[in-house]
């Protein structure tokens, strides 16, 4: 067997081989780390006030009356108008540029639609009813994002429109089959459904050139629909103890007259447990747009720099939202704009954008003309499209 050579290691007076090469190498010269990129945070303010926009707000009421109606869209051009003019992000306003005759147009088709249903039902011609009804369910998702593209093409924050280029298909997926497969399955289905359509709408929402994302997930929107309905049991067990109770008393009364006393106890009980429900659904579902609300502002991307954080609690825009009511039942509609404005300022207030790159950075985008039909069904029909 023969023996492997032993290489002989180089002397303190002879140079190796690679020690010869290694001496004619560059030294590489230390590298640092990248600076971390600066977060900037702008606070959304609220400018409005009650005394203004109630100027604003009898004015609009006033000719929309006198004009049977026409004035609608103008009127509610300059309702976005003032809301816009006074939303401010570091230092720039919002703008609504709307064009109300196209709105008028829109408003004129959906209201002949709607007059025609109404009137068939109420003449039971349902060979008429029953069509205009399927033609609303079937056009409801186009409608959606009809909706969304006239409000963000005529939405600007420092000279630039935003955009919306949701298509037809995932409008149909996120507002078609999410809302049948959402009425079928409920608690269980819902959910999923609200996932979709706030996905549909960030995702497909444009600044300049700067593309939306949601960053969320569906369980959080669970956690939402099982709160809201835990509430909603316990609340429903305190109001229908009492009102058992009363009915039982009521009914235990008088022997002689129980059958009268027991049919009037058993009238109110239902009355006061029907009032009782639309109530606590009001309350329950102004909770679940107040917390979804906040979740996607705390999941909303704007081109990979641009994020949104929201502060304000849910069951404190519920409390507002139902000391408003009251306010506005109790005065006949005149503490409508406070109400409005009030609203706006905390949920605006509560709203903070963060960007690791001036917001001066975007490239405009061309953003063309859109059709005001959809903006028209939405608001006429009341049809929630913003989250």
């Amino acid at each position: 067997m023969t023996d492997l050579p032993v290489p002989r290691p180089a002397d303190d007076h002879t140079e190796s081989t690679y020690g010869r090469h290694a001496a004619l190498l560059p030294v590489p010269e230390p590298t640092s780390a990248p600076a971390p990129a600066t977060v900037t945070e702008y606070p959304v303010s609220f400018t409005g006030q009650p005394g203004e926009y109630f100027r604003i707000w009898i004015v609009n009421l006033a000719l929309t009356v006198v004009t049977l109606g026409i004035y609608l869209p103008w009127a509610r051009v300059r309702t976005q108008q003032y809301f816009y003019g006074h939303t401010w992000v570091d230092r720039q306003n919002f703008e609504y540029r709307a064009n109300p005759l196209a709105l008028l147009r829109g408003y004129v088709l959906v209201g002949v639609l709607f007059l025609g249903y109404t009137l068939a039902s109420q003449f039971e011609y349902y060979w008429i009813a029953v069509p205009l009804l399927l033609l609303y369910v079937v056009l409801y998702p186009w409608m959606v994002r009809q909706s969304l593209r006239f409000r963000a093409a005529n939405t600007l924050h420092r000279g630039l429109r935003f955009g919306f280029q949701g298509t037809t298909r995932d409008a149909y997926v996120a507002y078609g089959a999410a809302n049948i497969l959402g009425a079928i399955g409920g608690i269980f289905a819902l959910p999923w459904a609200w996932f979709m359509q706030r996905r549909y709408q960030l995702d497909h929402l444009e600044y300049g050139t700067a593309r939306g994302h949601f960053r969320g997930d569906v369980a959080p929107f669970y956690i939402i629909a099982v709160t809201a309905v835990g509430v909603g049991i316990g609340l429903g067990i305190v109001v229908a103890l009492p009102v058992m109770a009363v009915v039982v008393g009521r009914s235990a009364l008088d022997a002689g007259s129980i059958d009268d006393l027991g049919s009037a106890a058993v009238i109110t009980g239902v009355i006061v447990a029907y009032v009782a429900f639309i109530l606590l659904y009001t309350v329950l579902w102004q909770y679940v747009r107040a917390a979804i609300m906040g979740y996607v502002l705390n999941h909303a991307e704007l081109g990979g720099v641009v994020r949104t954080r929201a502060t304000f609690r849910p069951w404190r825009l519920v409390w507002i939202g139902v000391t408003n009511a009251l306010a506005v039942a109790f005065t006949l509609g005149l503490a409508t704009p406070w109400a409005a404005i009030r609203r706006t300022r905390y949920i605006l207030e509560g709203i903070h954008v963060r960007a690791i790159a001036p917001l001066d950075d975007f490239a405009a985008g061309v953003s063309g003309p859109q059709s005001a039909l959809g903006e028209a069904a939405t608001e006429l029909l009341d049809i929630q499209v913003g989250f």
